[in-house]
């Protein structure tokens, strides 16, 4: 199983740019995409939907043109939710989580804390947050996790 993730940092301009020639190249089963900065009233489906695929996407419900993930898989998911616990974030179009017989998938595009920090309290909670539903999941079987996890390996 091939399963790929990628911070496309607006779909509309990622699209501009042979995505579907290299997606075809690539030929994954299972996609995940973050980072789209897709709205919901743009369309009403993703600009992105190649055949075969089902296409699962969230964006901010706060702000237009921010954050956002979609996940393009072959294999039909038994189960689809977004956000963490009880849809927790998924007003910011953070989180996607598939699950399959064998195990749970989650696309996740974690917030950054943002210039002098001002966001480390919220994004410290959703990583407490992140972790908690991860092992919630992973209690009932295996899980995971791809995104773009805003992680610097220095300053």
């Amino acid at each position: 199983m091939k399963i790929i993730s990628f911070n496309v940092n607006g779909i509309r301009a990622i699209l501009q740019k042979n995505l579907a020639k290299d997606f075809d190249t690539l030929n994954p089963d299972i996609f995940v995409i973050e980072e789209t900065k897709y709205s919901e009233d743009l369309h009403l489906d993703f600009p992105f939907a190649p055949k075969g695929y089902e296409t699962f996407w969230t964006c901010s419900k706060e702000k237009k043109g921010y954050s956002g993930v979609a996940i393009l898989t072959k294999i039909h998911p038994t189960n689809v939710t977004y956000g963490l616990l009880n849809g927790k974030y998924d007003d910011e179009g953070r989180v996607i989580t598939l699950e399959f017989p064998s195990f749970y998938l989650i696309g996740a595009y974690v917030p950054n804390s943002g210039e002098e920090l001002k966001r480390l309290d919220f994004r410290m909670g959703f990583e407490d947050d992140l972790l908690a539903y991860m092992k919630t999941l992973d209690a009932k079987k295996p899980v995971i996790l791809t995104g773009d996890l805003n992680v610097a390996h220095g300053l």
